[in-house]
């Protein structure tokens, strides 16, 4: 992960503020709060560093619950957790599962894995965790349902405080989800969004964070 995300959509407005990388003394400052609330950050030089520490995290065999996310997916953790063979996938055990039949047996799976693996949208350099989520189930796992939670956080995602980071969901994460959900499925992103503020959960540990040439990854783990 050694440049900024692209914009996916040339046709895409968004502000591109957003997609530049923190400084290492802004990681350094937004580390420091995290373990003061509560939260154990790790560093990662590079995306296939973070992807070494997610594989490390995750114990053999155990049920993981991958959050949607383009960071998961560019740097390999996504096909890791469902292609490796090392783990219970329970994103792929959904998708197989019947809707009508098993609802109440999909809602419990998805609620309480034994770790979810995700990222967010925004963190404050006061240690403030921001995601958005278009019906709100990512958010349950990752606050309290999981048994341990990953964050994986690129360094362009640390905002100066709540009221940029809530402008970085509004004015870059969601345009470029809507462009991405009107190609991959020809609809638009949930138009009502469920923004979360979490102010360092001392349950979890686990957050990843990029940067240019320092260490560009914090992971967040429990």
């Amino acid at each position: 992960m050694t440049e900024p995300p692209a914009v996916t959509s040339p046709d895409t407005a968004v502000s591109l503020e957003f997609a530049e990388l923190a400084s290492g003394e802004r990681i350094a400052r937004a580390a420091a709060a995290l373990e003061r609330n509560g939260i154990r950050p790790l560093l990662a030089a590079t995306g296939a560093d973070a992807r070494g520490l997610v594989r490390s995290l995750l114990a053999d065999g155990a049920e993981v619950y991958n959050n949607t996310s383009q960071t998961l997916e560019a740097i390999g953790v996504a096909d890791d957790i469902e292609r490796s063979g090392r783990y219970q996938p329970l994103r792929l055990r959904l998708y197989r599962m019947d809707r009508e039949m098993q609802r109440r047996e999909m809602r419990t799976l998805a609620a309480a894995p034994d770790y979810v693996v995700g990222s967010v949208h925004a963190l404050t350099e006061d240690g403030s965790l921001l995601i958005a989520s278009a019906s709100g189930s990512q958010l349950g796992p990752l606050v309290s349902g999981a048994g341990h939670a990953i964050l994986v956080i690129g360094a362009q995602k640390i905002v100066s405080d709540v009221a940029t980071g809530m402008r970085r969901i509004y004015e870059y994460c969601y345009p470029l989800e809507d462009a991405r959900a009107r190609r991959a499925y020809g609809v638009p992103s949930g138009g009502e969004q469920h923004p979360h503020h979490q102010q360092g959960d001392h349950r979890r540990p686990g957050h990843r964070d990029h940067r240019q040439r320092a260490p560009r990854l914090l992971i967040t783990l429990k």
